[in-house]
């Protein structure tokens, strides 16, 4: 059978590209970044998919009056298997980021360009390459007129670069998916496809403001300097979380707890004004061996003795919030079934990692649905001058098919 599939995967090449340069051309891009949202790639694709013949082909709406369609569209595709009863989802979403400062693109970043067996352009991996090889792996399967053991289902789903509150969210709240189902999300991977994701931190983004009292530069005795308080704060979290919550978890990448200051907002204007006020982020991804609230405990008491250090206030928000899913079982069916494929048609047995990267397959697996992460890729996501190998699209297409089977 292996063979079969492959040779049917790379017939199905050039409608492959062709697939990718259509959807490349349309953006779909967030409200949030500035634009109008994924309904005009959705209809494109939905009636791409009509033609196809799946037996169930669905579209939902949750309601966003940002855009102006005042929603965001959901595609679900459903081929039947063997057993009815359960299905192994393939998810992929529809949106993608701006292509960034123009100048710095080789090609416009809408313009699928093929060059030297690449696909290049803004979404062409992220997620265009998973749009792409499940939709093949389908048509492989019914180009070879086989059945899948299980139903074989396709997301296309809205806002996952915003945080799937109008795509997989969305969609779990209307009972789309069952605690009998299975899922991948061709999200994540490496250049050979020899890993496998099960397992993501908890992130937690932080932000601190300091209130202090605004001086003139050369009278710091009558004010409070927010800045330096803040900076202190800094310096104490920065070496107190690390070796509070300092435990390794091999299957991670990195093994450890991550707790990194990221973004500072200007102050002052000038540099002769002492700042009254001092606002900075924390961006923390926390092993599944911790609970978030306890890192959010060790934070606020190292808030309080600052206050009480320079006679500032310090509040502390939690921008962000996604403590992590139960991790996916290695011995779960769906992860046997991946692994065995990419085995028998690469050679090669994948290993099971962490990342500390969110993918929506923690919405999954927070409903007990057993999902794994899988693409094969160069991680080019939100680069400028992205791409997706053509053969990566191909391969992962026939992965895909063989694990039906």
């Amino acid at each position: 059978m292996p063979p079969e599939i492959v040779a049917a995967a790379e017939g199905l090449r050039a409608e492959s590209i062709e697939l990718m340069r259509r959807l490349t051309a349309i953006p779909a891009i967030a409200p949030e970044n500035g634009g109008d949202g994924e309904y005009t790639k959705a209809k494109f694709l939905i009636n791409y998919l009509d033609k196809i013949g799946f037996d169930e082909l669905n579209w939902y709406d949750a309601k966003d009056v940002r855009v102006s369609n005042n929603y965001r569209p959901n595609i679900v595709a459903r081929v039947y298997g063997k057993n009815r009863e359960r299905t192994v989802w393939f998810i992929s979403h529809l949106d993608i980021v701006p292509p960034g400062d123009l100048s710095k693109w080789e090609n416009p970043p809408y313009q699928c360009t093929e060059k030297e067996g690449k696909l290049y352009g803004r979404g062409t991996e992220d997620n265009g390459q998973a749009i792409v090889s499940t939709i093949i792996a389908a048509k492989i399967l019914k180009n070879l007129n086989l059945t899948p053991e299980y139903n074989m289902g396709l997301v296309f789903a809205a806002d996952e670069e915003q945080g799937s509150v109008y795509g997989l969210k969305f969609l779990a709240s209307q009972g789309i998916f069952s605690s009998n189902d299975m899922a991948v999300v061709p999200d994540y991977g490496n250049s050979d496809g020899s890993v496998i994701e099960v397992a993501e931190k908890s992130i937690l983004w932080l932000k601190f403001t300091i209130l202090g009292k605004q001086t003139h530069g050369s009278r710091p005795d009558t004010g409070i300097n927010a800045h330096r308080a803040g900076a202190y704060l800094i310096c104490a979290l920065d070496r107190g979380l690390k070796r509070k919550f300092g435990a390794r978890n091999p299957i991670f990448e990195p093994s450890i707890s991550t707790f990194e200051v990221t973004k500072k907002e200007a102050n002052v204007p000038n540099v002769n004004t002492i700042p009254g006020q001092d606002v900075f982020y924390f961006d923390t991804r926390i092993l599944p061996e911790y609970n978030p609230q306890d890192v959010m405990d060790y934070v606020n008491s190292n808030c309080r003795k600052i206050e009480k250090k320079f006679g500032v206030k310090v509040s502390v928000e939690a921008v962000n919030s996604e403590p992590a899913a139960p991790p996916t079982s290695i011995e779960s069916e769906v992860y046997v079934r991946l692994a065995s494929a990419i085995t028998e048609l690469r050679g090669i047995k994948p290993r099971p990692v962490g990342v500390g990267g969110g993918t929506c397959a923690a919405i999954l697996r927070k409903q007990g649905i057993p999902a794994v992460v899988w693409e094969t890729l160069d991680e080019k996501a939100h680069e400028v001058n992205e791409y997706a190998w053509i053969k990566n699209i191909l391969g992962d297409a026939a992965v895909f098919a063989r694990m039906m089977l």
